[in-house]
């Protein structure tokens, strides 16, 4: 993939009461007009790089090659962080240099990665609090049209990254924790599918005073108002509670562990 098609993602935390992004994309479409932008989401947590981070890691190996995603989650809008264009291998992605790849690079390669330095590129007046209408969303629309990445900036080859937690494995316990809450009150581990099926013996699940004994393979295998655990759409395991949330009934939050205990004599 050396071109990038006419779509563009936008995802951000600036939520959809006030008009942020449909200014972005006004301008946008103001350089481009025949690109397609799709709002990935503009729900996440103010100044949530991890859940930010998260999110694109998650969606955007569903989109075609040549997709631009352009993520604004910019808690350090104004200051001397970089901005930056990074080309995999099927995609590019605009954002600020902060750790919003950091669970991308563990997964794709970053053939390429320029500052975005180019004046030329940004809007004509550059506010200290609105980067994602000034520089990351003309530089995705001028991306759209052909404009090579070199022409942005200078090459970087040091991308932030954000420590994240990993999963500890022995002979008898997988350690993990809980990474994303979904808008259902879903809590998402680290602990992927793969991890799992090392296991050959009975296993209990324990995250705070809950203990599950089974893997369900869907939610409703459960009655209305119980704990379940199963593996999610993502292939992480997932905490859930059928028809409600886990996040309350089990009073989960991001950061707490979840063990997995082999069980010898399983009742």
């Amino acid at each position: 993939m050396n071109e990038p098609s006419g779509l563009i993602t936008l995802t951000t935390d600036f939520g959809t009461s006030d008009a942020y992004v449909g200014i972005m994309k006004g301008v946008i479409l103001g350089i481009n007009p025949d690109v397609r932008v799709v709002d990935l989401t503009h729900a996440i947590s103010p100044q949530d790089i991890h859940g930010a981070a998260f999110s694109i890691h998650s969606a955007h190996r569903y989109f075609p090659e040549g997709t631009i995603h352009t993520i604004v989650v910019d808690p350090g809008v104004g200051s001397d962080r970089r901005a930056v264009v990074c080309q995999t291998d099927r995609a590019f992605f605009v954002c600020p240099d902060n750790g919003i790849l950091t669970y991308l690079l563990q997964e794709v390669e970053i053939i390429n990665a320029v500052a975005i330095q180019n004046r030329a590129y940004y809007l004509p007046e550059v506010s200290n609090t609105f980067h994602g209408r000034d520089i990351f969303a003309p530089v995705a629309a001028y991306l759209s049209l052909g404009v090579p990445p070199a022409d942005i900036g200078p090459p970087v080859a040091d991308l932030v990254r954000l420590p994240i937690p990993s999963v500890q494995v022995s002979e008898n316990a997988i350690i993990g924790q809980i990474v994303k809450i979904d808008r259902f009150g879903n809590a998402i581990t680290n602990i992927s599918e793969s991890v799992l099926a090392g296991i050959r013996c009975p296993y209990e699940i324990k995250v705070g005073s809950t203990r599950l004994t089974r893997l369900n393979r869907a939610y409703a295998e459960s009655e209305v108002g119980k704990p379940l655990a199963l593996i999610g759409s993502i292939g992480l395991l997932e905490i859930a509670i059928n028809g409600g949330s886990a996040e309350v009934s089990l009073e989960l939050k991001c950061g707490d562990g979840v063990v997995i205990q082999k069980v010898s004599n399983p009742d």
